[in-house]
């Protein structure tokens, strides 16, 4: 392998967009579900605290989900520009599916998002609510399509051979929902709300060290500890079963 080879070069550009884009997602799946938990802790309690940290949260939130967007427009970009022969072959499939995450997952995001960074006072606290768990949802099924994505890349189902020799979908449910998929969705998710999880109890722990006295900061650390450990056990359980099924699925064990 020469670095000089558009291959090896085609690779190592791939792998840094891909490794700079996914920091950002992992940040917003987490987030976006602790913002609606943060707003629903006001509406219910009515005390003001879960409303300042939602308000601190949701920039933090804004500019990772900008990030996101930006890096991923460079990577879509280049499946056709590094990966051209692959994308003329599997695009009849991966096209529909990414296709999919922009008209559902991004447009229902973007939509709802500058309600929920703008909104509350022009909208009222339950139609502002409404909107911050539109963008929840969002980010859940972004990360639904993206999988399905990868996950069919790398165990292939329901398609069949065109004569121009390129990968068409015969089931789309069973292209959508893969042998792959549901591991590798629940290994995302999990990695995700804990990296969230170490981020706010990070912050929190930092406040804490500055000013005990701060509620804010007791309720962003206090829960962690303990979700720390549940997610960590849970990631872990997920990470074998996803183990088992790679060494399935996988050609060297057929």
């Amino acid at each position: 392998m020469e670095l000089t080879d558009p291959l090896t070069l085609a690779r190592f550009q791939f792998a840094f967009t891909v490794s700079f884009h996914i920091i950002f997602p992992s940040i917003s799946i987490g987030l976006a579900s602790y913002l609606a938990v943060l707003e629903a802790l006001w509406l219910a309690t009515g005390r003001t605290v879960f409303l300042d940290l939602f308000n601190y949260w949701k920039k933090i939130f804004a500019v990772a989900f900008g990030m996101g967007v930006v890096s991923g427009i460079v990577m879509s970009y280049q499946f056709g520009t590094n990966w051209s022969v692959f994308s003329d072959k599997a695009g009849p499939v991966i096209g529909p599916l990414m296709g999919y995450e922009v008209l559902s997952a991004f447009f229902l995001e973007a939509g709802f998002l500058g309600v929920m960074l703008f909104g509350l006072k022009r909208v009222g606290p339950k139609l502002h609510f409404l909107a911050t768990l539109m963008v929840a949802l969002g980010t859940f099924m972004s990360a639904f399509w993206i999988l399905s994505v990868n996950s069919w890349m790398q165990t292939p189902a329901g398609y069949g051979v065109n004569a121009a020799g390129q990968f068409v979908p015969q089931d789309w449910w069973a292209v959508i929902f893969n042998p792959s998929f549901p591991y590798r969705l629940l290994h995302m998710l999990l990695a995700a709300y804990l990296t969230t999880a170490f981020i706010v109890g990070g912050t929190g722990a930092l406040h804490l060290l500055r000013d005990p006295t701060l509620p804010a900061s007791r309720i962003m650390f206090t829960p962690w500890p303990v979700f720390h450990s549940l997610q960590a056990g849970q990631s872990t359980l997920a990470r074998a079963s996803w183990i088992r099924n790679c060494a399935k699925m996988s050609p060297r064990s057929a």
